[in-house]
């Protein structure tokens, strides 16, 4: 079996475009939900890397949550004010 050098090196440049296309697509989709201001409940715990019971339990110390017809929305900035307040 005889290595063909430019076959190989063919395949390994598409699968380090595709990776490469891979991570770009992640990186952009992840910056798109991070720059999200107002954000769903499941948004949200993602966001703090939380389970939804810790949530709840974050609402109880404070964290205001706006609700609208059923439909709660928590604001980034909420967030972001909710942990400066408990950083020690």
């Amino acid at each position: 079996m005889e290595l063909n050098t430019p076959e190989i090196q063919s395949t390994t440049q598409a699968i380090i475009l595709n990776t490469i296309a891979e991570l770009l697509e992640e990186i952009v989709n992840n910056q798109k939900e991070e720059s999200k201001e107002w954000m769903s409940i499941e948004q949200a715990c993602k966001y703090l890397n939380i389970s939804y019971n810790t949530f709840k339990k974050f609402r109880i110390m404070g964290l205001k949550v706006a609700e609208i017809d059923g439909v709660k929305r928590v604001a980034k900035s909420e967030i972001d004010r909710f942990l400066n307040e408990h950083s020690f």
